[in-house]
């Protein structure tokens, strides 16, 4: 729903003093200032244009998640063993595609909305109207869009054993510590993959940097919240329900200290400290 542009918003940031704010000296700052800004406005003016944003976010990862799970199933007819590599750099465009595409994933705008906060760019009510938004669009987009995806041909009539199903069994019988520490780690690098994106000029040197350290992430099968929304769907839909431990307590299990640990790793690990580390009088900024 398009929400009239003669509406004002200056309630949505922070009120300042009269005095002009001195100039931000970290260009990597400039940027994120920049892209937050620019998230405000789109939902501020068009609330349905910022949904289908996150909503594209879980269709790029879901076609990720689709190839990285479709090849390590073929790779391990071939090789038994070599699923793990072949799943994660092919997982690993599912961030190139979001990026280069302009989606919102909600991960990225953990650090993005915490950071204005702290920042005094964004209210706090303000920050979690937007990521909420986010998170929601891309459960229903990931849901939607695995559901698509489990009804085209590399996903039918699989074995019970097979690369996906077992993978995904896995990450629900895991206990809340590691999925905890491991969705720390896990946002720790897609957040350090959008800031050396914000850093990098050259195209193709972005996609080879975001490339390579999503692979750490997707090899080591730490948890991401955002990606588990197609995985968990697609498996669930593939196997009609069938895998072993898959329960709606299971998934909720997984999805909460997913959630909450990818807040710590991108939001405050990365987000933070950075905000805090470009915080000073000295000329050594990012």
């Amino acid at each position: 729903m398009d929400i009239p542009q003669d509406r004002s918003y200056e309630a949505d940031i922070p009120s300042v003093e009269a005095k002009e704010a001195p100039a931000e000296k970290s260009p990597l700052f400039q940027k994120i200032d920049a892209a937050l800004m620019n998230k405000v406005a789109l939902f501020n003016n068009s609330y349905a244009r910022y949904a289908a944003r996150a909503m594209l976010a879980t269709l790029f990862l879901t076609l990720g998640t689709a190839a990285a799970f479709g090849t390590a199933l073929e790779a391990e007819k071939i090789a038994p063993g070599s699923g793990k590599f072949t799943f994660a750099f092919m997982f690993s465009w599912s961030l190139v595609m979001i990026i280069f595409m302009g989606a919102e994933l909600g991960t990225s705008n953990m650090l993005f909305v915490t950071v204005g906060v702290y920042r005094k760019k964004l209210k706090v009510s303000k920050a979690a109207k937007i990521l909420g938004t986010t998170l929601l669009f891309n459960l229903i987009g990931g849901i939607l869009f695995a559901y698509m995806i489990s009804l085209t041909g590399p996903f039918q009539n699989l074995p019970a054993d097979n690369y996906l199903f077992s993978g995904i069994a896995g990450k629900l019988s895991k206990s809340s510590l590691q999925i905890f520490i491991e969705a720390i780690f896990a946002n720790v690098i897609v957040n350090t993959a959008f800031t050396i994106n914000l850093r990098m000029k050259d195209d193709a040197g972005k996609v080879m940097a975001i490339i390579f350290v999503i692979f750490i992430f997707a090899f080591l099968g730490y948890e991401h919240v955002i990606a588990n929304f197609p995985a968990f769907s697609l498996a669930f839909f593939a196997s009609n329900g069938a895998i072993t431990g898959m329960t709606l307590g299971s998934i909720l299990h997984n999805l909460f200290f997913a959630l909450i640990g990818n807040y710590v790793g991108g939001a405050l690990i990365i987000g933070m400290t950075y905000a805090w580390l470009n915080r000073t009088k000295t000329s050594y900024v990012d």
